[in-house]
C-alpha cells in the first residue's frame, strides 16, 4: 500500500474510548457490551496477529466463512473448490473501540483492491470479504468502502465484497496464534512482520500494553 494510502487513513480515522466503571450494573451489562465480526483480507495468519493487538479485541479466531462444504479443513479451502474464504472472527468490546475502527484496521493492512489474492497468496480463499451479522454492519461496511473509494486511497477501485453471515469454521488449532507461536517462520518475518510495522505505525494509539 502507498504511503498516500496509510496518510489517507490516518486521517480518515477516528475512534473513542469510553471510561468504564466497575459497578454491579455494569457487570450485569458486560455481555451486551461485545460484538463481533467476521472479515477476510488474505491469509488469517496475517489478520489474526494484527487485530490480536488492537485494544478493545477480546478475541481473534482463524477459521472460514462464505462456503457451501460443511466444517471444511484446511486442506479442503486450499483446493479453491468449497467457495470458503480464510477469515478470523473478531470479538471486541464496544466500550473500548468500535465497528468504524475494526473496519479501518481491516483496510490498512491488506490490499482491498486485488481480486481473490493478497501479494504471492492466490485463489478465492484470499478473496477481500466482509461478512456482516446484522444491518449496521451491513451499512457500516458499504459507508466505509464509499468514502475510502471517493478520496481515492488506492490506485484501483475496492472490490472488497460484503455478504451475510452464516456460518464460521474455526481452523485446526495449529493455525490458532500462529504469528505468536511461529515469529521465526520465513513467511512470519518477510509477510506477517511488515503488516504489523503498518498496523503499529498507523494506529500507535491503539494498540494493547
Amino acid at each position: 500500500m502507498k504511503t498516500k494510502a496509510l496518510i489517507l487513513i490516518g486521517l480518515l480515522f477516528t475512534g473513542a474510548l469510553f471510561s468504564q466503571d466497575n459497578t454491579k450494573k455494569n457487570k450485569k451489562m458486560t455481555q451486551s457490551n461485545f460484538e463481533t465480526i467476521t472479515l477476510g483480507g488474505g491469509c488469517y495468519w496475517c489478520v489474526e496477529a494484527v487485530y490480536e493487538n488492537l485494544k478493545g479485541v477480546k478475541s481473534v479466531v482463524s477459521g472460514f466463512s462464505g462456503g457451501k462444504t460443511a466444517d471444511p479443513s484446511y486442506e479442503d479451502v486450499c483446493t479453491g473448490t468449497t467457495g470458503h474464504a480464510e477469515v478470523v472472527q473478531i470479538t471486541f468490546d464496544k466500550t473500548v473501540t468500535n465497528l468504524d475502527e475494526i473496519f479501518k484496521v481491516f483496510f490498512t493492512v491488506h490490499d482491498p483492491t486485488t481480486l481473490n489474492r493478497q501479494g504471492a497468496d492466490i485463489g478465492t480463499q484470499y478473496r477481500s470479504v466482509i461478512f456482516y451479522a446484522n444491518e449496521k454492519q451491513k451499512q457500516e461496511a458499504k459507508s466505509i468502502i464509499d468514502e475510502l473509494n471517493k478520496a481515492k486511497v488506492y490506485h484501483s477501485p475496492i472490490v472488497t465484497t460484503i455478504e451475510p453471515f452464516t456460518e464460521f469454521y474455526p481452523a485446526e488449532d495449529y493455525h490458532q496464534n500462529y504469528y505468536a507461536n511461529n515469529k521465526n517462520q520465513p513467511y512470519c518475518q518477510m509477510v506477517i512482520q511488515p503488516k504489523i510495522e503498518k498496523f503499529e505505525k498507523v494506529f500507535k494509539d491503539k494498540l494493547k500494553k
